[in-house]
């Protein structure tokens, strides 16, 4: 019988092209206790179904919202307990760190810009944009 990988991912492989990540991706989150590891019958592999899909697309999307992996963690655990408050407060936290994050992203954009015109007007002589990265 061949199954289905999308609806069924079944062994790891087919978990990891069904979440788009690795396979060692896969493992290093369970290590990290981010994803449960299914039994192993004996003589035969793990099998992995739609709610291992689901979690790794959570963890995955809460990556790219810039949760680190302990507070993915967290939210995990949250998840069964109810505790709107604590996962608003990571959220709020969160946010902070990209508003923190967004000025620095700024600041570096308008020092490689002013680098940039200057290098621009000046005809000869080392390039400040050069100049300005080199340790001395």
């Amino acid at each position: 019988m061949v199954r289905n990988q999308a609806n069924n991912p079944d062994k790891i492989s087919g978990l990891a092209k069904a979440a788009g990540v690795g396979v060692e991706t896969v493992r290093y989150y369970q290590r990290r206790g981010l994803l449960p590891e299914p039994p192993r019958p004996p003589g035969e592999v793990r099998r992995y179904g739609e709610q291992d899909v689901k979690r790794l697309k959570f963890i995955r999307s809460a990556q790219a919202a810039g949760f680190t992996l302990n507070e993915i963690g967290e939210l995990i655990a949250l998840d069964a307990s109810d505790d709107r408050a604590r996962v608003r407060a990571l959220a709020e936290a969160r946010v902070l760190a990209i508003d923190e994050k967004i000025e620095e992203l700024k600041e570096a954009r308008n020092a490689l810009a002013g680098l940039a015109s200057e290098c621009a007007s000046k005809g000869k002589g080392p390039c400040p944009i050069l100049e300005a990265f080199d340790p001395k």
